[in-house]
């Protein structure tokens, strides 16, 4: 599980920096509807890798006791995303849906790009440790 705790720990800091520079776009752009559906939208995206590495540990916990697990907190994600979506429809003046979204997408976009990285990278690094 420490190989899990890392790459979150990447992750973390990825979507922190983005975090960073959407507050940033916020601030000194003229669409601030935009970014703070992408603010709205990215900080669920975190909220939900946060909640799935969570689930994770506890769930290698309970493989490694011999236990069960019930779920890996689906439902709990899916309803994180829909509450983000149910509040950009009932601020519009304030949140872009669009962009809440696509900020949803984000840490999804981010595992894959990570994975695509690390997988192409990495064989170097096995080979120059063989």
């Amino acid at each position: 599980m420490d190989n899990l705790q890392l790459v979150f720990n990447r992750h973390r800091k990825y979507i922190l920096y983005l975090l960073a520079v959407l507050v940033l776009g916020w601030g000194f752009t003229p669409y601030q509807t935009i970014f703070m559906g992408l603010i709205l939208g990215t900080g669920v995206s975190f909220f939900n890798i946060w909640l799935m590495v969570r689930r994770m540990n506890k769930f290698g916990e309970a493989v490694l006791s011999g236990r069960k697990m019930r779920s890996l907190g689906t439902i709990s994600r899916m309803a994180a995303a829909v509450l983000a979506v149910y509040i950009a429809m009932q601020y519009p003046d304030i949140f872009n849906l669009i962009s809440v979204i696509i900020g949803l997408m984000t840490s999804y976009f981010l595992i894959v790009t990570d994975a695509l990285i690390s997988t192409l990278f990495g064989k170097d690094k096995q080979q120059e440790e063989r």
